[in-house]
């Protein structure tokens, strides 16, 4: 089990470094969108700071991933963009599907791996 957690630790690392420093230092054009889509990703970047902020919680939990610390902690705090994610590609563009789940199951499964980890957070006394 812990050959596995290495491994999907390290393939959502890459997968998440990678997309957020495409985003953050626009390495590669948006393609164009239509639709939905369209509607929504306009929303998000009306914001200002939504997008930023969302790929610069993808670096670093990325990055924690890929060196294999805090990863209890980064497992947390990409569950919700995970979710977001998942629920993205489930109802708006289904084209994204299947990493979407890989990554909802890779979260869940070093949730899963780490669960001891957050038992301290589930007690009623201090």
């Amino acid at each position: 089990m812990k050959i596995a957690t290495i491994i999907i630790r390290v393939i959502m690392g890459g997968m998440f470094l990678f997309a957020s420093i495409v985003v953050l230092f626009k390495l590669v054009q948006q393609p164009e969108l239509s639709g939905n889509v369209k509607i929504v990703m306009e929303g998000f970047t009306a914001t200002g700071y939504l997008m930023t902020t969302v790929k610069i919680v993808e670096l670093l939990c990325g990055a924690a991933f890929l060196i294999g610390r805090f990863v209890p902690l980064a497992t947390v705090a990409i569950f919700p963009i995970t979710l977001n994610i998942l629920m993205f590609h489930l109802y708006l563009d289904p084209s994204g599907l299947p990493i979407a789940i890989f990554l909802m199951l890779g979260n869940l499964f070093l949730a899963y791996y780490y669960r001891e980890k957050y038992r301290v957070l589930f007690d009623a006394k201090s």
